[in-house]
Formats: structure tokens, sequence, C-alpha cells
């Protein structure tokens, strides 16, 4: 019993070639070796700069073969012409005069691989292998290219996402301010009326109640403003000035500000990236600094904003900025990038600086002298 007959193998792809020689007898034994072994190629023969030129932008290539050595051209240009146009394309020097520090320096510059015009055998490998190198510097392209589509299209959701967000912070603060302070502002006068006609032991019950109102509507106020600032709508200074006695209020921590300019207006975005950079490195302050007192500066020059919050605590390391759910700085970092700009942290064995840089065209008064704001305003 006889066992059925193999089946062929499948005829293996046709390589388009561009061969830059200028001998018909050397380009003819170069397809006649590829034949050989058995690869099919499309090949067309150029012999100077401007042909080649012309034929990369005519048609689509597989790979380049290239003598080292033409009377009004050489491998190095060849090399060099085949890069510029952008293509990612197998280049492979086949060659009788190339010493062996020429083809070195021509693999430095992206040449796949050189070979000896007596010396052919290994042409059908070299080839082979040189294209699949090539697809795979066009698959690490296709890559790269994608990740930087998505992490543009990451980036504009995430600056849709601070607009929304700010938006909807304005939003439920002027409710905060219209519905529920109106309702408690009511209650208080209800209250004061029990308070003032009723009997002892409901006026007491209802002035308890007012101290309780107080408090809800100290908390409600401090929720508004978190949310969305109404000092604002003052001018970034004037919110700033704002934060700082807010948190040495809060915390008794002394803090210095210092400002080369008296007034400033600013964009929406730019002057929001200020203020929320402050609040947060204020917040890190309060949760991990163990701080005593925190040096908070603005520099506005004709093209750029930089705010510096450093302070005297305890530090920060460097893996404390790469954890999982250190998400503040990566957000402040994030919405500097959109705004143009750049945020540094400087983590250090004794205290933290936190460095805000911002392109602006600010209309400013600058003072005669830094405007400072000293630890016991």
């Amino acid at each position: 019993m006889s066992l059925p007959a193999a089946a062929p193998p499948d005829p293996p792809q046709t390589i388009r070639l561009l061969v830059v020689e200028d001998s018909q007898v050397d380009y003819e034994l170069l397809l006649a070796t590829l034949a050989r072994e058995r690869i099919h190629v499309d090949a067309r023969r150029v012999e100077e700069r401007d042909e080649l030129i012309r034929a990369l932008a005519e048609a689509r290539w597989d790979a380049v073969i290239s003598d080292h050595h033409l009377p009004r051209f050489s491998s190095t240009e060849a090399l060099q012409v085949v890069r510029a146009s952008g293509l990612i394309l197998p280049f492979i020097i086949v060659s009788g005069l190339i010493g062996e520090e020429t083809a070195v320096a021509a693999m430095r510059e992206g040449a796949d691989d050189f070979l000896v015009k007596g010396r052919l055998a290994r042409l059908g490998p070299a080839l082979l292998n040189a294209l699949a190198a090539a697809e795979a510097r066009r698959e690490r392209l296709r890559t790269a290219r994608e990740l930087e589509q998505s992490q543009l299209r990451l980036r504009e959701l995430l600056a849709h996402l601070d607009t929304v967000v700010d938006e909807e912070r304005s939003a439920i603060a002027r409710e905060i301010h219209d519905d529920v302070g109106g309702l408690l502002t009511a209650l208080r006068f209800d209250l004061s009326w029990i308070e003032r006609s009723g009997e002892e032991r409901s006026a007491e019950r209802a002035r308890y109640a007012k101290q309780t109102l107080t408090q809800a509507m100290q908390a409600t106020q401090r929720i508004q403003r978190n949310l969305r600032p109404p000092v604002l709508d003052a001018g970034l200074l004037e919110a700033l000035h704002w934060q700082i006695e807010d948190f040495r209020r809060r915390t008794g921590v002394a803090v210095a500000f210092s400002s080369n300019v008296d007034t400033l207006a600013l964009g929406t975005v730019t002057a929001m990236t200020v203020y929320r950079t402050l609040q947060e490195a204020l917040t890190n302050v309060t949760k991990h600094a163990q701080a005593s007192s925190v040096r908070v500066g603005l520099v506005v020059g004709a093209n750029e904003l930089s705010l510096e919050i450093a302070d005297d605590g305890v530090g920060l390391r460097s893996s404390d900025l790469d954890k999982p759910a250190s998400f503040g700085l990566r957000g402040l970092a994030e919405r500097a990038a959109r705004a143009g700009g750049w945020l540094d942290v400087s983590p250090g064995a004794r205290g933290t600086c936190v460095l805000l840089s911002l392109p602006v065209r600010a209309d400013r008064a600058p003072s005669d002298g830094a405007a400072s704001d000293g630890a016991t305003r």
C-alpha cells in the first residue's frame, strides 16, 4: 500500500525588489541566485540617485539591494535616499569593493546586511531576515502610533471630564447657595421666632437647634467654596490669598506667600489649574507632611507663570509618587499638561517642593517689589 504523495509547498510570495546596480551582468546574477533559493522577485534596476528617487515614488517596494561603488553613486548615498523617503525598507549592500569598517559604518547608519559579490550563498536568508526585521520595525511603529493616538484621545477625554466636573461643581455650588442656603436661612428665622415667642422649654430647644443650624450653614458654605470658590470671581490672586488664609486657620501652619504681581487676569483653564494645584499641595501638607511652615511663591513673566509650594515637612520618597492610588498629583500633572505646562514634584529627605509652570499671556500690574503675604497676615 503506497502512501499518498505530499502536497507541494505553497509558492513564496513575490518580493518587489529595487536593485541599485550599474552592471547588468551582476544584476542578472543576483536574480539567478534568488531564483535558485526559490525566492520569487519582481525586480527593477536603477543606477543613479534621481532614478532611485523616482522609483521609490512611483511604486511600492519590499526591499532595496545596492552595490557599494557605482560611477556616480554609492550605497551610502542610496541608503540616505531610502531613509529620507520615510519608508521602512530593508537595505542590503552587495559589493566586491567594501571594507569591514565601511560595512560596519553602513550597518550603523541603518543597513540591514552586507554581502560580498563573490559569495552570494547567504543572499536568500539575508533578504528574508531583513524583510522580517523590517516588518517588525513597521509593527513597532504602528504600535507606537496607536499608543500615541490612544494617549491623545485619553488626554482629550480627561480634559473634557475636567471641564464637565468643573461645570458640574459650579452648578452644584449655585444650587447649594440658592436652594439649600435659602432653606437654611428660612429655618433660622423660624427658630429665632420660636426662641422669642415660645415657652421657655421650646425656646431652649430652639437655641440648641440654632447652634446646630449654624454648624450646618458653615459646613454648607465650606462645601460650596470647595466646589467652586466664589472668591475666584474676584480674581486669582484674591482666591490664592483666601485659600492660604483658610489653610492657616484650619491647621495653624505658618504660610509665607510672595508674588511679583499685584493683579492678574487669566483664562478660566489656567486660573483653575493654578488654584487646584495650590489646593492639592496644601491638602497633601495637611495629610502627610507634618510641616511647621510652607512657602508659596507666584512669579509671572511675559509668557510664563510659575507657582512654587515648598514645605519643611517629612518629605516624600520617589516611590510615593508611583503608588497606584497616587491620583492627586498625577491629576494635577495631567491638568498642567493640558494647559500647555508641566508640574514637577521634588521629594527630599526634608520637605517637598511642588513647581507648576504654565504659559500665559496675562494682563497684570507688576508691583514695585515682590508682594508678600507673611505668616502673620
